[in-house]
C-alpha cells in the first residue's frame, strides 16, 4: 500500500490551491490528490476582489480597475482602487496548477471515484480504483448536500444559482474596461435576481444570469430572460453564443465542521468557505489555504485556523432570512447598499475585515425594516 505524506480527496479550487501550496512549503513530502476525472473544459470562472496581486498571475484572464452598478433609480461606476476585480477561467486555472504539480516526483494523481475515506489512529486510508492509499493527513472536498441534515427551524438553505452565454458581436457592443458587478433592471418575480456582466473586448462577453432562491429554475427560463436582456438592456439584436455556464452554488449558514476527524480536514464548500451570503468563495479558499499551511509549519497539524468574527455569522443569517422571506426587496436593498457607502466599504464588510464601526455604518444604510424583522425571526426560531 503506497504511503503519502498528504491526501486530498477532490481536484477542484480547494484541492488544487492547497496542493500547490502544500508543494511549495513542503517540497520533499509526497502528496496524493484524487479526483473523479481530469479537469479539461472551461466549466466555471471565479472573481474576487482584492487589494493585492492575485494568486495566480499566470492564470488570470482578465484584471479591471473599476465595476458598474445598476438598480431601478441608482446607476454608478466605481473606481475600485486600492482593490482589483480578477477573474480566473477555470481552464487556465487547472492548466495552470496541474502544471506546477506534476512538475514534482513528489506529487501523484488519481482519478476515479472514491470508495471509502477513513481513519486510524496514525494514518488515514483511502480507495479509488480498487486500489489503496494512506496518508498522514487528508483533506476533504467531497461536498454531498445529500448528506446535510436540513434544520429550518435554526438555519437557511438558499442556492446561489445561474446561467452564463458569453456571447460574441460583429458591432462593438461592450466597454471592455467596465464590468457590471450587478444589474437589477429586471422582473424580480419575488426573489433576489439580477445580471452580472464580464467583458473581454468590445465584441465578446460573458453574461450571466443570477438568482438566489430556494429552487432552480426550467432550463428555457434561464434561456429567456438572458435573451431579453441583451436585447432589451444592451440593445444588441445580433450576436453569437460562444459558450455556456451554469453553477448551483449552495448558500446556507448551517454549521458545517472543519474537523472531520483526528487526521481529516474538510475544505472548500465542504468546509463551508462559501461565504453564505454572497456565494463568494475563491479568494476564502486561498486565505484558507494559506492558514492551513501555516498551522501544519507551526504545529504540526492543520487544525488551527482562524475561525470568521461572531458578528459576521449573525450578518450572513440576517442576510439569508431577508432573502427568503423578501427576495422581492433584494434590489432595493443593495440599491442603497452600493448607493450609501464606497464600493471599498462594501468590499470589506464582505471580506469580513473592517472595524465594527464601518460595519456599523454598512447596516445604517440599508432599509431597516426587513432586518430587524429578520433578526426577530432567528431569535425566536432559535430560541424554539
Amino acid at each position: 500500500m503506497k504511503t503519502f505524506n498528504f491526501i486530498i480527496a477532490g481536484g477542484g479550487a480547494a484541492g488544487l490551491s492547497l496542493a500547490v501550496r502544500l508543494q511549495r512549503a513542503f517540497p520533499d513530502k509526497s502528496i496524493l490528490i484524487v479526483d473523479r476525472q481530469p479537469k479539461t473544459s472551461n466549466d466555471r470562472t471565479w472573481c474576487f476582489w482584492s487589494k493585492d496581486p492575485s494568486p495566480f498571475p499566470a492564470a488570470t484572464y482578465r484584471t479591471w480597475q473599476e465595476l458598474a452598478f445598476f438598480g431601478k433609480n441608482f446607476s454608478k461606476v466605481f473606481s475600485l482602487h486600492p482593490y482589483h476585480y480578477y477573474l480566473i477561467r477555470g481552464i487556465d486555472f487547472y492548466h495552470h496548477t496541474y502544471s506546477l504539480l506534476n512538475s514534482s516526483p513528489q506529487v501523484r494523481f488519481e482519478f476515479g471515484e472514491i470508495t471509502h475515506l477513513q481513519e486510524a489512529e496514525n494514518f488515514v486510508t483511502l480507495s479509488v480504483n480498487d486500489q489503496y492509499f494512506q496518508g498522514e493527513w487528508a483533506f476533504s472536498s467531497l461536498y454531498d448536500p445529500q448528506r446535510i441534515k436540513p434544520q429550518p427551524q435554526k438555519y437557511h438553505y438558499l442556492k446561489q444559482h445561474f446561467r452564463g452565454w458569453e456571447i460574441e458581436t460583429e458591432a462593438a457592443a461592450f466597454d471592455p474596461q467596465t464590468p457590471t458587478l450587478f444589474d437589477f433592471r429586471i422582473p424580480q418575480n419575488g426573489q433576489m435576481r439580477f445580471m452580472y456582466l464580464l467583458p473581454f473586448s468590445e465584441h465578446r462577453a460573458l453574461i450571466e444570469y443570477t438568482l438566489f432562491s430556494t429552487d432552480l429554475l426550467p432550463d428555457e427560463e434561464y434561456n429567456l430572460n438572458l435573451q431579453q436582456y441583451i436585447h432589451r438592456q444592451l440593445g444588441i439584436k445580433e450576436f453569437q453564443i460562444a459558450q455556456v455556464e451554469n453553477g448551483v452554488i449552495p448558500m446556507t449558514d448551517h454549521p458545517l465542521p472543519r474537523r472531520l476527524g483526528k487526521r481529516i480536514l474538510a475544505i472548500g464548500t465542504l468546509g463551508g468557505r462559501v461565504k453564505p451570503s454572497s456565494g463568494y468563495a475563491f479568494l476564502r479558499i486561498q486565505r484558507d489555504s494559506d492558514a492551513i499551511v501555516e498551522s501544519l509549519l507551526k504545529n504540526g497539524h492543520p487544525f488551527e485556523l482562524p475561525d470568521s468574527p461572531s458578528r459576521y455569522r449573525l450578518f450572513d443569517s440576517i442576510m439569508l432570512q431577508v432573502m427568503l422571506r423578501n427576495g422581492n426587496q433584494m434590489d432595493e436593498v443593495f440599491t442603497q447598499l452600493f448607493k450609501n457607502n464606497p464600493i471599498q466599504r462594501v468590499f470589506a464588510f464582505l471580506d469580513e475585515n473592517q472595524t465594527f464601526t464601518d460595519d456599523l455604518k454598512v447596516l445604517a444604510s440599508l432599509p431597516p425594516l426587513p432586518f430587524l424583522l429578520a433578526l426577530l425571526r432567528l431569535k425566536i426560531l432559535r430560541r424554539i
